[in-house]
């Protein structure tokens, strides 16, 4: 049991990581509110548009932040 809670307690963190990352990457057009109510589905898609600019930004040498 103990080993159990121990892994929810990581996948825990590391989903409120992306989460917090994903606020951080929109600027604050989606609250951590919002985001908790994202599917996984949805998350994905938006971290692929992310990960998508970011390599359009880096090609075209164009500021990201």
């Amino acid at each position: 049991i103990v080993e159990l809670l121990e892994n929810y307690d990581r996948e825990s963190k590391a989903l409120r990581k992306d989460l917090l990352t994903l606020c951080w990457y929109m600027r604050g057009s989606v609250t951590y509110d919002d985001a908790m109510m994202l599917s996984y589905e949805e998350r994905q898609i938006i971290n692929d548009i992310v990960k998508s600019n970011l390599e359009t930004t880096e090609k075209s040498g164009l500021p990201f932040f």
